[in-house]
């Protein structure tokens, strides 16, 4: 596995034996691409090598708990097959990533996102305004109306009318299509970096996220190298890096096709990216350059990125490579679009994306 690397062990406290190596395993089978065989091999040298059971509770007893519990199943259910995740390994997987990534971010109660809009919205703010009829009391300013009711009728013969009135100002709530774009080309593990795998446990983060705190949001994830496609979300553990190059156009034209058949008013783009564009499509064949940023990709992209513009779909770039002529392209593609673009370790990555989600501050009406 390119780019694994393993710190000393840590005590999981008052966790079961169970626990503690499900934990480890469901990150190895993220690492292994839901590889259940390899990931069972590393976690059996890790045991050699940390103790992580003992005469009590073996590795066999832990592959039959997997079984019985139901965290992994017999490939084709006839029992001649090897193991694979079940569908209940893949939701904890997700569940997981969203504690891993964005564990250290406190919850609301809210399921939506907070526009720029202000009126009577959903989430208050901090000023105030005078009552106007349709306002709700929910969001009375009580103690400044009471000081104006005092200061406008008096003490002895107080009185509150609607004119001393205050609430505090709210921003409306939206709905949001989101697409985010993940890059499988070879270069996210090149090096000895894995950069894929960071990419895969962001996704699952915000695939939770959206599914379980937004409903009323959508989320598309595409991957591009040559080629762009969707794929689902139960996909995202067994993803996996290909001998491919970068065609941002193919993810960008794919991204648009899919949010042009969302309803919602609010559309955005995620890429998740470490390069510049080395590939395009011309006709049935490739057209591919490697070295440098050729002219001809980079203008195709950096059209596509007007045309998203144009259509109110800022894409935001998450960049993971910060090589000066990479910054410069992205910087270049950002005017373009008027989108944002971080430049992100790959320990960051989640933050980022989750703040820029929830502030969603491009987000209008």
């Amino acid at each position: 596995m390119i780019g694994l690397r393993f710190s000393e062990y840590k005590d999981f406290g008052s966790q079961s034996t169970f626990d503690k190596l499900l934990k480890v395993f469901q990150e190895l089978l993220v690492y292994t691409s839901g590889d259940v065989s390899e990931a069972l091999s590393w976690l059996t040298e890790l045991d050699k090598e940390y103790n992580l059971t003992d005469e009590n509770y073996g590795m066999a007893d832990f592959i039959q708990d997997l079984i019985d519990k139901g965290y992994i199943r017999q490939e084709g259910g006839d029992g001649g097959g090897g193991f694979i995740p079940s569908a209940k390994m893949e939701v904890a997987i997700r569940r997981k990533a969203l504690e891993d990534v964005f564990g250290q971010l406190k919850k609301t109660s809210r399921g939506q996102h907070n526009t720029r809009v202000t009126g009577r919205g959903d989430e208050k703010t901090a000023e105030l305004r005078p009552f106007e009829f349709g306002d709700t009391l929910d969001n009375l300013a009580v103690s400044e109306s009471l000081r104006n009711a005092q200061i406008n009728h008096g003490i002895e013969d107080f009185q509150l009318t609607q004119e001393d009135l205050e609430v505090y100002e709210t921003y409306y709530q939206a709905q949001m299509s989101t697409v985010l774009m993940i890059d499988i080309s070879h270069s996210m593990i090149l090096y000895g970096e894995d950069r894929i795998t960071p990419a895969k446990k962001v996704a699952m983060a915000l695939a939770e996220l959206i599914t379980t705190r937004y409903p009323k949001d959508t989320l598309d994830i595409i991957v591009f190298g040559d080629d762009a496609w969707e794929i689902e979300i139960k996909d995202l553990p067994y993803l996996q890096v290909g001998p491919y190059h970068t065609n941002t156009v193919a993810g960008l034209e794919l991204a648009m096709d899919l949010l042009r058949r969302r309803r919602n008013p609010n559309k955005q783009v995620f890429m998740i990216t470490d390069g510049k564009p080395t590939c395009i499509k011309k006709g049935k064949k490739y057209y591919k350059n490697s070295f440098g940023l050729d002219r001809m990709i980079v203008n195709r992209t950096l059209t596509l990125a007007t045309r998203c513009r144009k259509l109110q779909i800022p894409i935001t770039t998450f960049m993971i490579a910060q090589d000066p002529y990479l910054v410069r392209f992205v910087d270049q593609f950002t005017r373009a679009n008027a989108g944002k673009a971080f430049y992100s370790s790959l320990d960051g990555l989640g933050e980022f994306i989750l703040m820029d989600y929830k502030d969603n501050k491009r987000k209008r009406k």
